[in-house]
């Protein structure tokens, strides 16, 4: 007999295959199961939030990106791409308006997304411009103007170059200096004349309250000496006209002017907005500053697959023709790819990663250096100065991990990436012994994960706890509650009546937010529900605000009603949902069609007045993986065993159900459905109010036999709170098979 505590679950779910690794340091912390339950920064574990039935998107599948302007929630957006448009939803404070119809975009010929394409979609934001890249489209932007409450939305095709208009050279004209000479007491002079054979070229373009500079208007050349014989009194007059001939609306500022110096032209001198000819009187050219002229690297149907910002320059690559280069617009002009000649440090660049081998860029992220994840391996490019240039740009391999084409994460001083193959999650960080940075797995220990399917979609929030959220393509959600100073990698799954679609998190008043499109079935119809989770239950909440039911809603029962009719039941006809009616659990209902379109009936066990929160039951499940030892007589490992008494510490709890767990969880981590569970004693204060939260130890007995691999299994299935901080048992070792 051996006695037995759990004193944390930071290990996480972990592959069967571990099984027998008693010997690995963070053994006593593995899950064998754990399911709708997420591991907290401090070990224990509880089960996670339900979520807020948002609005029914209809039949046609969608996919959500966020639009962030600052830590406000209120100027924080889901962008919901749908079939022919693009749905602008904000988050409301209210339980009773969990969102808020802000705007439709529709898309215009140039924007048919295919919502099979999303999920490869790279978008990074600027101010109100949020960029979105696409191989099999044209780079797009989704711009917001105007004032609150009353803003204007809008997709179009970013246009590259733009800017106002470049003046047209009007004329050119030049002054002799003259030659002075005395005869007697006579002092004669005339026009200096020799050596007029070489070519003087002028150009001038425009600049506007923006400091955008236009291009350059054509050549306009003249015949005069070369500028190192010039005289004094020697100059040329250059003019120009100009005339918004892009219907821009924009005006100049000023006029900028140059030379030509040796086949280059170099900026002489400047006139204001008015002054339209600029006499030259043998300025010095300075070829630092030098007209620019229009490139396009993205011409075709050469789309650029990725795009970030970085050193205040936007970042593109990744491109249909060119997969494995990168380009960078001008600094501070993110839209303009506009070089001069000779190249200056301002201006685009362009890069090509040569390996050896067809690298596609899949990803680009800013963090200190650009990190450049390619199909091959994962890239820094820096420079031997401050700032990436034209000139100066090395790349660096750093891993050769290989990645997907699904956006990184940024998570503290760490990138996290997803492999090619998109098996796994890489976890991109410096080592200070190297010099590098190097990757580190973080499905080692639970690779079926992510190999079971790939992820979608994922999204990091900081608030209430540290933890990776993804949607895998099966549409089973997963989390990683990631704490890398502590060494905290913890995995769960989370099960839902649908299929998780697609998720993102925004930042909140309190705490993140996460928003989820999920995939519901409705009378035997598809819908897709815009979902979000519900608020934690933590130390401060009421047990009648428990929310953990899925598509919930929360209504006012303040009359104390036995029937409830309304149009916020409208998305749970015909399902069985549990309710939290005034914090005492009701299930096995069923919400029907009162015979009016568009409304939800429900019968409640008791009419009790307050708060009544309705929704789509889920299970909560955990259990330890079995314990294993080397003992005085050998090993453990494939001792039959069976569980005696045993103490479960919880912490706010209302409700629970035990079993042992049968030895075919190694094949089926579902098995535990098939158990038989007895409830914890958990019991109300007084007779007809609802059970409060409990904080203790719970003393149970785990009945059965001695099974092979046997473990604990816990759940429950009710709308109330579990927390679970440590399990203690008994353990009788009995002989092998």
């Amino acid at each position: 007999m051996a006695r037995i505590t759990f004193r944390s679950f930071t290990g996480g779910e972990v592959s069967a295959s571990l099984a027998a690794r008693y010997d690995l340091q963070k053994a006593g912390t593995f899950l064998q199961l754990c399911e709708n339950m997420v591991v907290n920064a401090i070990g224990d574990i509880e089960r996670r939030p339900g979520t807020l039935f948002m609005e029914d998107l209809g039949t046609d599948e969608a996919f959500l990106l966020p639009f962030f302007f600052n830590s406000e929630s209120s100027e924080n957006y889901i962008l919901v791409f749908c079939k022919d448009k693009i749905l602008v939803r904000r988050i409301s404070t209210g339980e009773g308006d969990t969102q808020d119809l802000t705007a439709e975009i529709f898309y215009n010929s140039a924007t048919p997304y295919s919502l099979a394409d999303l999920p490869r979609i790279a978008y990074t934001q600027v101010g109100d411009v949020l960029y979105l890249a696409h191989r099999n489209y044209p780079l797009q932007k989704i711009m917001r103007s105007g004032t609150y409450p009353n803003y204007t939305w809008a997709i179009e095709k970013v246009t590259l170059n733009q800017s106002i208009a470049a003046p047209v050279a009007s004329g050119i004209s030049y002054t002799r200096g003259y030659e002075y000479y005395t005869c007697g007491d006579t002092r004669y002079c005339c026009e200096y004349q020799l050596n007029e054979t070489s070519y003087l070229g002028y150009k001038v373009s425009a600049v506007d309250s923006d400091g955008i500079e236009s291009t350059a208007s054509d050549e306009c050349q003249i015949t005069f000496r070369y500028p190192t014989d010039w005289i004094v009194g020697d100059s040329i007059t250059f003019c120009w006209t100009w005339s918004d001939s892009n219907n821009s609306g924009s005006y100049p500022e000023y006029y900028n002017v140059y030379r030509d110096s040796a086949g280059y032209y170099g900026f002489i001198g400047t006139t204001c907005c008015n002054v339209c000819c600029f006499v030259d009187q043998n300025f010095e050219p300075d070829m630092g500053m030098t007209p620019k002229e229009n490139w396009d690297p993205f011409e075709g149907d050469n789309h650029p697959g990725t795009v970030i910002f970085h050193q205040q320059r936007m970042w593109l690559g990744g491109t249909k023709n060119e997969p494995t280069t990168v380009y960078a617009s001008r600094t501070n002009d993110f839209e303009s790819f506009r070089k001069s000649r000779p190249l200056q440090d301002d201006d685009p660049i362009e890069y090509q990663i040569a390996t050896g081998s067809i690298d596609d860029v899949m990803w680009l992220k800013s963090f200190g250096n650009l990190f450049v994840g390619t199909t091959g391996g994962e890239f820094t490019a820096s420079s031997s100065g401050a700032a990436l240039t034209p000139e100066d740009v090395q790349i660096n391999l750093q891993s050769s991990w290989g990645s997907r084409g699904v956006m990184p994460l940024l998570v503290g001083n760490a990138i996290l990436h997803i492999r090619r193959n998109g098996s796994h999650v890489i976890e991109l960080a410096y080592n200070w012994e190297n010099d590098s940075y190097s990757g580190n797995d973080l499905t080692l220990l639970a690779p079926h994960m992510v190999e079971d399917s790939p992820i979608r979609q994922w999204c990091f929030v900081q608030s209430p706890e540290p933890r990776i959220w993804a949607v895998r393509e099966d549409g089973v959600l997963i989390c990683c509650t990631y704490i890398r100073e502590q060494n905290i990698y913890a995995w769960s799954r989370h099960i839902t009546e649908g299929e998780f679609v697609s998720i993102i998190s925004l930042c909140g008043d309190e705490t993140d937010e996460i928003v989820l499109l999920v995939k519901r079935e409705v009378e035997g119809a598809t819908h897709y529900f815009l979902e979000r989770f519900a608020p934690r239950f933590d130390d401060n909440t009421a047990i009648e605000d428990a929310f953990f039911v899925d598509c919930g809603v929360v209504m006012d029962n303040s009359q104390g009603e036995s029937e409830l009719e309304s149009s916020s039941l409208a998305h749970l006809v015909g399902k069985t949902v549990s309710v939290l009616n005034v914090g005492s659990p009701e299930m096995g209902h069923i919400v029907v069609n009162p015979g009016e379109p568009d409304k939800g009936k429900l019968t409640l066990q008791y009419g009790i007045p307050g708060k009544v929160i309705v929704g789509l039951p889920f299970t909560s499940a955990m259990a330890p993986l079995p314990v294993d030892s080397e003992g005085d007589s050998g090993s453990t490992v494939g001792l039959r065993r069976a569980l005696g008494k045993t103490s479960i510490r919880v912490h706010r709890s209302v409700d629970f159900e035990y079993a042992t767990t049968k030895s075919g969880w190694l094949v089926d981590r579902s098995a535990y459905k098939e158990a038989e569970f007895y409830e914890a004693p958990f019991l109300p204060e007084n007779y007809g109010e609802p059970v409060p939260p409990f904080s203790g130890t719970v003393e149970v007995v785990v009945p059965g036999g001695q099974e092979e691999d046997s473990s604990l299994y816990i759940k429950t299935d009710r709308p109330t709170p579990l927390r679970v901080l440590s399990i203690t048992t008994d353990i009788d070792f009995g002989e092998t098979r």
